[in-house]
């Protein structure tokens, strides 16, 4: 970058921007625990958002801003952003869910996890040819919506998984999820930046992969806050259930029946409570995994209705017009600056 760019840069602006990102993540941490109407989450909300309103205020006013933002003018880019923001929910969340589960449901180790989740990145890497010699011949908007499609189906498959699923149980999800992944990537970037002028490319790139990351670290925070929040109150319906004597209870946890109606000779309540609530406590979490996979899969429908009413790339403009159109923010500034100049 040259000495005159630097001169230009706003502080002021990039520090808003960073107080704003870094609140956020936080508060999105902490919302699970404490919870999302707590003093610490609501004051780090708060804080974020403000900053983001002060930035925005900041670029619409600044001549030479750090990011321009004006991409969001256009509907096709803004339903693009939005669309990677759903898939950063699902992505993100898909690929936390599953360790989740593996590690405290089945007991796997990392190695064994990395096994089975393999398969995603294998349907990645078959269906990655396929998409690309399709992108650009088809209407991006029916590839993504059937990327949509896919990638839904695949995590409402895995909320109907057992307590006891395994790699059996999560390959074809997995599968596809994984080619669906792969349509959601490449056509909906053609969608948000395909018809911007070249000026405008580099900027509203960076937007739309901020839109991804964002959802990903939101949607983690909302599968946290159903893992801390309900998980408890599963555990207790299991409780009352097993105490009723629900055999169907005590099938979903693992327990044999007969061990629920009669309790071996030998065995004190002391030692079979703590023999049964490790089986409570693996199936409440497995419920609260199905109940967030079922999230996800709602957020990657919506992804899919968003889809309609981005409009088509426009037709080819003529070199002189796209030059002309590229060349008009230089215009801008250069009408800026003699104005500040005649003032």
């Amino acid at each position: 970058m040259e000495l005159e760019e630097l001169d230009k840069l706003d502080l002021l602006a990039l520090l808003l921007l960073a107080v704003s990102l870094a609140s956020l993540e936080l508060g999105l941490k902490e919302a699970p625990k404490g919870g999302w109407l707590s003093s610490n989450c609501i004051a780090l909300l708060v804080l974020s958002a403000s900053c983001l309103t002060l930035l925005i205020q900041r670029l619409l006013a600044s001549s030479d801003p750090i990011l321009r933002i004006g991409s969001f003018q256009r509907r096709a880019f803004t339903l693009g952003c939005v669309s990677s923001f759903c898939l950063g929910i699902g992505l993100f969340g898909s690929v936390y869910l599953m360790p989740v589960f593996l590690a405290f449901v089945r007991g796997h180790d990392a190695f064994e996890i990395g096994k089975i989740m393999l398969v995603t990145g294998v349907a990645q890497l078959v269906a990655a040819p396929l998409v690309t010699a399709l992108d650009g011949k088809v209407d991006a908007r029916l590839l993504t919506a059937f990327g949509f499609v896919l990638f839904g189906a695949g995590l409402a498959a895995s909320a109907f998984q057992p307590a006891n699923a395994d790699y059996q149980e999560m390959f074809w999800p997995q599968v596809v999820r994984g080619v669906g992944i792969m349509f959601c990537l490449l056509p909906p970037t053609r969608i948000a930046l395909g018809d911007l002028p070249p000026a405008e490319v580099a900027d509203a790139s960076g937007l739309f992969n901020l839109m991804r990351n964002l959802g990903g670290a939101i949607g983690i925070a909302l599968i946290d806050t159903i893992i801390y929040g309900r998980v408890t109150l599963h555990a207790q319906a299991f409780r009352d259930r097993l105490m009723a004597g629900d055999t169907a209870a005590a099938k979903a946890i693992g327990l044999a029946p007969e061990l629920l109606r009669n309790r071996p000779r030998g065995v004190s309540e002391e030692q079979a409570i703590a023999y049964v609530r490790p089986l409570v406590e693996k199936a409440s979490l497995a419920l609260c995994v199905n109940e967030a996979w079922s999230l996800l899969a709602g957020i990657a429908l919506l992804g899919f209705l968003l889809i309609p009413f981005a409009r088509n790339k426009p037709a080819h403009l003529s070199p002189q017009l796209r030059a002309l159109e590229a060349a008009q923010p230089a215009l801008r500034r250069r009408l800026d600056q003699l104005g500040s100049r005649s003032g």
